[in-house]
């Protein structure tokens, strides 16, 4: 039995890894901000730059285009990992997306007590506490 291989050509290959990585930096700098986006970029490491890389084309620009779910559903879902995972840091930055894409402070204020019945409320206090502070900075309440 023969097995051929999954990629036969390696320059169309790149090809299709650079135009994914570009679309997924036009989305991760529109949910984002361009400017969050460049500040990262501008100041990763040689050592974490393959995983800025990956994170780009493969969270981004693999996973955030597809057709199956508009931007303002990924980011609720997103809100909802976070919390459940105890990643304040991304959920802060991702709570600004979700506000960019849409989603409502009412919005997030429910998938965070949804997310409070299934996954603990000591996760899902933390979270209030860092979208609170996000939203507040950018309604400019702080």
């Amino acid at each position: 039995m023969t097995v051929e291989p999954l990629i036969t050509d390696i320059s169309s290959h790149d090809t299709t890894h650079r135009d994914t990585y570009e679309a997924g930096l036009a989305i991760r700098k529109a949910v984002l901000g361009a400017e969050h986006v460049e500040r990262s970029l501008a100041g990763v490491s040689d050592f974490a730059r393959p995983m800025q890389e990956l994170v780009t084309e493969y969270c981004w620009g693999a996973v955030w285009s597809r057709p199956g779910l508009e931007r303002r559903t990924r980011s609720l879902v997103n809100l909802a990992m976070l919390t459940a995972l105890g990643r304040n840091h991304e959920l802060g930055v991702h709570v600004r997306g979700a506000l960019t894409n849409g989603v409502t402070t009412e919005e997030i204020q429910e998938v965070l007590l949804q997310t409070a019945v299934y996954v603990g409320v000591p996760a899902a206090l933390e979270s209030f506490r860092v979208a609170e502070q996000v939203i507040g900075e950018v309604k400019g309440d702080d």
